[in-house]
């Protein structure tokens, strides 16, 4: 054998013996990413299909117990229970009684004449009616789910059977065995998996994963660049390297491609870095219009300074208990850096919102105090806020409230009219102040149903002696209607974003100048 053929052979064979290694580290890479996101889309096509299953049962639990009611139809305890049924059951968004054919009342009371029971699509085997793409007269122009029980029938909105934590990228669905669809989180759904509910196949761009019961399907799909492209600019660096540096490097890729934690795993750690800042929102005194305080609202900064919304992570954070600390982390960050203002100008105050669980269970009052003391800040400084939600617990909310305007702190309730409300709800409350929901400022001046309830929660509120806040101001004409009906206060992007605490007192000090200079 000549010098020259050994030469090629042993070139041969060392690069066979770089490229084999190699080439079996990047497919085994690959195999390794695909599996780890196939897992986690199965964890999440699971969720989903358990958020549907439970769902369709706390709508099967409502019905039966609508259904074996013994209260007359639609009197006002018959309202009234379809009433607190609605509130008490998050899947449940109406529920109507149906006399014949003809919708007689409903949670919100008597119905409008002349609206008719739908049919049926499909009835369970334990005798509920479905009914899907159903559009309530009611509501114009959204799309809900039924389910019927003799008299009643229920309505669900289709975002419910998919409502799982989840990244943009991913697509959830939820549909019927026959591939109808129920619910996804996004819309509009992209056809290849629209196609994989109705068929159980799709294209090969889309990575997926199905779960099943007896007459749901839960999808969970993604691109598959997603997980390939990353993978494959990692392998060109890699090639270069010998044999054992790729085989090393390949597998840190393979098991880190998808290591990430959970939502509630994040939101945990966040809790313990003290990642929550707060935005305040000014507060603006509508016949002067000077800023006599504002809104304390939480914002989770990522340590990359990127900003996580405030709908992705605090209904996480009521669920799991964690929003009791982020409300420590908000007293403390108000009393930290408005301390100074807030002991020079005695006018000022800064309103802070408290969960259900703080009003449930009145422990916010004790750190709140303890937050305040040796600080020169006086307890009617420090508002105290609650969405209707929070109230629901009667004797609990009512305790809590009585205890903070004992210990000086006003109290409001928050997004006045999105909950179960009524002049009796707030009657049985010792409460200082009303805010009325961004959604009904928006109608003034149009012409619709909600436009005629603004004028008579303002009125309501000043019968009962409440001061009233509007949110969501946005027009200089909402700003006088609502000076003009004798609204005291406002809050809204006519006058400022939330800001940071620098530039919320930077605006504070410039509306004081201004309303002096007026003056």
């Amino acid at each position: 054998m000549d010098r020259t053929r050994i030469v090629v052979i042993a070139a041969l064979l060392a690069l066979a013996g770089v490229a084999l290694p190699l080439a079996t580290a990047v497919h085994l890479a690959q195999q390794r990413a695909v599996a780890a996101e196939q897992r986690y889309l199965q964890q999440l096509a699971r969720k989903a299909l358990d958020r549907a299953q439970q769902s369709f049962a706390d709508a099967r639990s409502v019905l039966r117990e609508m259904q074996a009611t013994p209260l007359t139809p639609c009197s006002d305890a018959h309202v009234r229970l379809m009433r607190a049924l609605t509130l008490r059951n998050r899947n449940t968004d109406d529920i109507g009684f149906f006399n014949g054919d003809q919708l007689a009342c409903t949670s919100a009371g008597a119905a409008e004449p002349g609206i008719t029971r739908s049919k049926d699509d499909f009835v369970t085997a334990d005798g509920i009616g479905v009914s899907l793409d159903l559009a309530p007269q009611a509501s114009p122009g959204i799309v809900m789910v039924g389910m019927a029980l003799g008299h009643y029938k229920l309505l669900i909105h289709p975002v419910r059977f998919a409502d799982v934590l989840a990244e943009p990228e991913i697509d959830l669905a939820i549909a019927l065995s026959d591939g109808r669809l129920l619910g996804s989180l996004h819309e509009p759904l992209p056809e290849g998996v629209r196609r994989l509910l109705q068929t159980g196949k799709t294209d090969q761009t889309l990575l997926y994963a199905l779960e099943r019961d007896e007459h749901l399907i839960a999808v969970a799909a993604e691109p598959r660049s997603r997980v390939l492209t990353p993978l494959r600019r990692e392998m060109r660096w890699l090639l270069p390297l010998g044999a054992l540096m790729a085989a090393l490097i390949v597998a840190v890729v393979a098991w880190g491609l998808r290591r990430r934690l959970s939502p509630l795993g994040e939101l945990k750690m966040a809790v313990a870095r003290r990642e929550f800042v707060v935005h305040y929102q000014p507060l603006i005194e509508l016949a002067t219009g000077r800023c006599i305080g504002a809104e304390a609202l939480v914002r989770w900064r990522r340590p990359d300074g990127s900003m996580v919304r405030p709908d992705l992570f605090i209904p996480l954070a009521e669920d799991s208990g964690l929003v009791l600390p982020i409300t420590d982390q908000v007293i403390a960050e108000v009393v930290r850096e408005m301390r100074a203002a807030l002991v020079s100008d005695r006018d000022l105050h800064i309103a802070i919102n408290l969960s259900a669980q703080d009003i449930r269970s009145g422990r916010v009052l004790a750190v709140l105090a303890q937050a305040l003391q040796g600080s020169g800040i006086a307890p009617q400084q420090i508002w105290l806020e609650a969405t209707e939600r929070g109230f629901m617990d009667a004797d609990a909310a009512r305790a809590t409230i009585n205890r903070a305007r004992a210990a000086g702190h006003a109290v409001a309730i928050d997004d006045f009219g999105t909950g179960y409300s009524s002049l009796s709800y707030l009657q049985g409350f010792a409460l200082d102040a009303l805010k009325i929901d961004k959604s009904f400022i928006d109608t003034i001046g149009a012409e619709t149903v909600t436009s005629s309830v603004t004028p008579h929660i303002i009125d309501m509120a000043q019968a009962l002696g409440l001061q009233v806040v509007a949110e969501g101001v946005e027009t200089q004409a909402q700003a006088d209607y609502l000076r003009e009906r004798g609204v005291q206060f406002a809050q809204g992007w006519l006058f400022a974003k939330a800001l940071p605490a620098a530039e919320f007192l930077a605006f504070a000090r410039s509306r004081q100048a201004k309303t002096q200079a007026g003056t």
